[in-house]
């Protein structure tokens, strides 16, 4: 095997560090979770009482770990442990959706997870991270329209189909930009000197 080869497989490898550094993120997402249960519990009255769809808009901030911890470690998989992690802690602190927020988890790392892999885990600007983002929205909306337990698989249609784009703008904006924007402010610190994203703060925004 070439030298180029063996940096190559070792880039995409994880370390020691980037395991501990996955689990603080996803524990402190388990904890941004858990407060934005009690959040959204509240804005949410409203917000059904006016169109309930509209809650689909609470969503992106379930999301953030996922997109948060690709953004940081950029290995295979960052995004997809980082949210299922998060949401297991959730449930540890103890959720009000219950055991459902595993699956849910799971599904909207797979769907930032996704759009990583299909840059290759090469690309981490901010178009990439917005659709990181909405693709876990994306894939959170699914969830919570057609799933047995999804809470409002009773909406009509029309009404599923605007929760899913409103889950997905969420996921594009509280996941994805405010992840990419918490990277760069992380980077400038130098807390992410061991990571390839070390440069986060001067990396081109949009190339």
């Amino acid at each position: 095997m070439s030298t180029a080869a063996i940096k190559k497989t070792t880039s995409k490898s994880w370390r020691v560090v980037d395991i501990v550094v996955a689990a603080l993120v996803a524990i402190a997402g388990g904890v941004i979770f858990w407060a934005w249960d009690q959040g959204a519990a509240a804005l949410s009255a409203p917000m059904n009482a006016a169109y309930p769809p509209l809650t689909g808009l609470l969503a992106g901030g379930w999301m953030i770990p996922g997109v948060l911890g690709m953004l940081i470690i950029r290995k295979p998989g960052a995004a997809l442990f980082c949210e299922t992690v998060a949401a297991t802690g959730e449930l540890l602190m103890g959720s009000q959706y219950g055991a459902s927020v595993l699956f849910s988890g799971f599904i909207q790392g797979l769907g930032a997870e996704i759009i990583f892999a299909i840059f290759v885990y090469r690309k981490f600007n901010l178009p990439v991270s917005l659709l990181a983002g909405a693709a876990a929205g994306f894939f959170c909306g699914l969830n919570d329209s057609f799933a047995p337990w999804g809470w409002n698989i009773a909406y009509s249609g029309a009404d599923k189909l605007a929760y899913i784009v409103l889950t997905t703008i969420s996921g594009a904006i509280l996941a994805g930009a405010l992840a990419w924007v918490a990277t760069r402010g992380l980077a400038r610190t130098g807390v992410l000197s061991s990571f390839a994203s070390r440069k986060a703060a001067t990396e081109p925004v949009f190339s």
